[in-house]
C-alpha cells in the first residue's frame, strides 16, 4: 500500500516523485558534519541518492572528508543498485563510532558517480547540515537519508512502511 504524500513546501521536493530504481546526482549543497568540536565533513562536491520514499543520501567525497578519521568497519551488505557496500568506522581521539559511513569501492555502472566518496548517517554525530540546516535521520536503523525541511515524506523506516 502506498502511503499518502505530505505536501511539498515551495521549491521542495516529496520523496515520492523521487524515481525507483534509484539514481545518483551531482549536488553543490553545502554538506557540513561536525562531532566533539571537529569538523569532519566540509563539501559542495557531494553526490547525493534519490529513490522513491528515502530522504536523500549524500556521498563526499574522499578528499572533503578530514585526513586520518575513517577507518574499516566491520560487515557489509548488498544494494540491488549500487552494488557491495563497505563500512566505516569514525575515530576523533580515542572516540570510535562504529560503521557510520559506508561507501561503494566498485559501485554499479549506473552508480559510477559514488566512487571515491562515503556516505554517514546522520544520527550519531553531533551535527549534519545541508545548506546550513541541521538534518533529522532517516528512521529506520538501516537507512541513512537526511531529512531537511525542502524534502517531504512520508519516509520509508517508521514502523509499519517495509513494504512500501
Amino acid at each position: 500500500m502506498r502511503p499518502r504524500p505530505d505536501p511539498v513546501m515551495p521549491g521542495g521536493e516529496s520523496v515520492w516523485r523521487y524515481p525507483r530504481p534509484a539514481i545518483a546526482e551531482r549536488t553543490q549543497a553545502h554538506v557540513v558534519i561536525e562531532h566533539r568540536g571537529a569538523r569532519l565533513v566540509d563539501s559542495r562536491r557531494t553526490v547525493r541518492t534519490l529513490e522513491t520514499s528515502h530522504p536523500p543520501s549524500y556521498y563526499v567525497p574522499l578528499d572533503d572528508i578530514a585526513p586520518g578519521v575513517l577507518q574499516r568497519g566491520a560487515g557489509s551488505s548488498l544494494c540491488e543498485w549500487k552494488g557491495a557496500a563497505t563500512y566505516w568506522d569514525v575515530v576523533i581521539g580515542s572516540e570510535v563510532l562504529r560503521s557510520v559511513g559506508w561507501s561503494y569501492r566498485a559501485p554499479t555502472p549506473a552508480f559510477e558517480l559514488l566512487r571515491d566518496h562515503v556516505a554517514f548517517y546522520a544520527g550519531p554525530f553531533d551535527c549534519c547540515r545541508v545548506d546550513g540546516e541541521p538534518v533529522t535521520p532517516q528512521p529506520g536503523r538501516f537507512y541513512g537519508g537526511w531529512i531537511t525541511r525542502r524534502v517531504a515524506g512520508p519516509f520509508k523506516g517508521e514502523p509499519g512502511t517495509m513494504g512500501w
